[in-house]
């Protein structure tokens, strides 16, 4: 009974349902514009409410977190620019859907998708808190590092059919972001002496660069291209399509739940084997996978939305932060009195369960704010070329500056941006650019840390996989992947088709 009153506190009383309500709302567009990022702004609200009190507090920064991990796909959508790198997967058939005049039905479609995604993160997290966070925290330095080789190979999927062009573009991302200091030695890498290169070039700004700007040269192209016009009269989502894709976004939401869960991934990397799997699973999608497929839309919406929950899960229980977001939740905790970890659930209950009720309004209000203003937002797409293709210069500049407040991050920016359109122009994919730069400190890291753990011996780490149920597992995924995309993979499918059809 006591959990049942903590969890609807915030359900009535009218200061923190106005907060939740409102830190929603702010979350939407503050994730919605490339640069902001939803970290950035939690961070902000710390020193705005360190003096409130604990419950208010965290209200307006639940809302913001919910609402910016579902903002980011609305640009994504409509632009072609994620507004986090959660929503990269989303782009890849979210803005072909717009580009068909279908900006509402996707919108529509993505927010339905990713509230279902929202509530399965905070059932798991109600239910199996203290069984997920065992499991996660069994993952050595060896599965982190695996983890993130994991998510290199899923480039097969965003390599439009060439996985020596995927692998050569996940590597180029890998060595972006090696550039800067040794994480472990302090020693410079790839700065060539320039001291602005020692933290290291901005995922955020490669991402805006890779997506905005490419984006904007490539319209150049097709400035006497007649506008397509949205089709929004109808926003909400059939429910036909709401039941039909019901059981692949119950898949990627709890693909999303278990990477969110794992300290230091998140709703990107969700998102990424999220999308991965809705393309091995979907046999004969209506639309080919980036050009428009639904089923392309709604897994990694789904996903990293359920990662929000799985976030929490570590953050709670065990006091280790899921994601960057729920690192700075902690210290708001801290600040705020409290002590994340083992203890909370024995000795504050009442923050768990206060924490899950408003993860749930919160979640709610992104449903309620996700399904309006869709009208105005489709309206961007409708814009004339030479509005629109200034329009995304402004958004990517302003975003590449807001990450650090700093002229260096534009630069960056415009040079990947120019490099983005080359690598367009000749064939060659930009996601695992994206992807691998996001993957290269966890994997980078981990790998050292796995290497040192064997006291340098390759041998061992290799012979130690097989020592550990999980290892082993997520090193038999790999090889499967790898062997899954390989011309030799694809060789066989196509006779094997040949000989049923004939």
């Amino acid at each position: 009974m006591d959990a049942l009153h903590y969890f609807a506190m915030s359900w009535l009383s009218p200061e923190l349902l106005g907060l939740t309500a409102l830190g929603t709302f702010l979350g939407i567009y503050v994730g919605a514009i490339p640069g902001l990022s939803v970290t950035m702004a939690v961070s902000i609200l710390i020193s705005f409410t360190f003096a409130w009190d604990v419950n208010y507090a965290l209200c307006l920064m639940v809302g913001v977190y919910m609402g910016g991990v579902y903002g980011g796909s609305r640009t994504a959508i409509l632009l072609n620019i994620p507004g986090a790198p959660s929503a990269i997967a989303t782009a890849l058939d979210g803005y072909p859907l717009a580009k068909k005049g279908l900006a509402g039905e996707a919108i529509g479609l993505s927010t339905v998708m990713s509230v279902v995604g929202g509530f399965v993160g905070i059932i798991v997290l109600a239910l199996a808190a203290p069984t997920v966070s065992e499991f996660a925290i069994t993952f050595q330095p060896r599965d982190y590092m695996m983890l993130g080789i994991l998510g290199i190979m899923l480039v097969g999927s965003l390599s439009g059919g060439s996985l020596a062009r995927g692998i050569f573009a996940g590597a180029l991302g890998l060595l972006i972001g090696t550039v800067g200091l040794d994480p472990m030695t302090a020693e410079e890498r790839f700065t060539f002496g320039v001291v602005e290169l020692w933290d290291g070039i901005n995922p955020v700004a490669v991402m805006i660069g890779m997506f905005g700007i490419s984006e904007a040269l490539h319209q150049l192209h097709h400035m006497n291209k007649a506008v397509i016009k949205q089709k929004i009269s109808r926003v909400i989502p059939k429910w036909s399509d709401i039941k039909k894709y019901m059981p692949l976004s119950l898949q990627t939401s709890f693909i999303g739940v278990i990477v969110g869960a794992l300290p230091g991934t998140g709703g990107d990397i969700a998102a990424l084997m999220a999308y991965d799997h809705a393309k091995r699973v979907t046999k004969n999608p209506k639309v080919p996978f980036g050009e428009g497929a639904k089923e392309g839309l709604i897994a990694p919406e789904a996903a990293n939305n359920a990662a929000v929950g799985g976030a929490y899960i570590p953050m709670l229980t065990l006091g280790i932060p899921g994601d960057a977001v729920t690192a700075v939740f902690i210290g708001a905790l801290f600040i705020h009195g409290l002590n994340p970890g083992p203890l909370l659930l024995i000795e504050q209950p009442h923050m768990f369960w206060f924490t899950v009720g408003n993860l749930t309004l919160a979640n709610i209000f992104v449903l309620i704010f996700g399904l309006t203003g869709i009208k105005l937002f489709s309206k961007i797409v409708e814009c004339p070329k030479g509005i629109l293709i200034p329009l995304i210069f402004l958004l990517s500049i302003v975003g590449a500056y807001a990450i650090n407040n700093a002229i260096t991050d534009i630069w960056w920016m415009l040079a990947f941006g120019v490099f983005g359109y080359f690598m367009r122009l000749y064939g060659f994919p930009v996601g695992p650019v994206i992807l691998g730069v996001i993957l290269s400190s966890l994997t980078d890291e981990n790998w050292r840390r796995a290497i040192l753990s064997e006291r340098g011996s390759i041998s061992d780490l290799f012979i130690n996989l097989f020592h550990s149920p999980l290892s082993t597992v997520l090193f038999s995924v790999i090889v499967l992947i790898l062997f899954t995309q390989s011309p030799l993979w694809t060789r066989w499918l196509k006779r094997k088709l040949f000989h049923e059809t004939t």
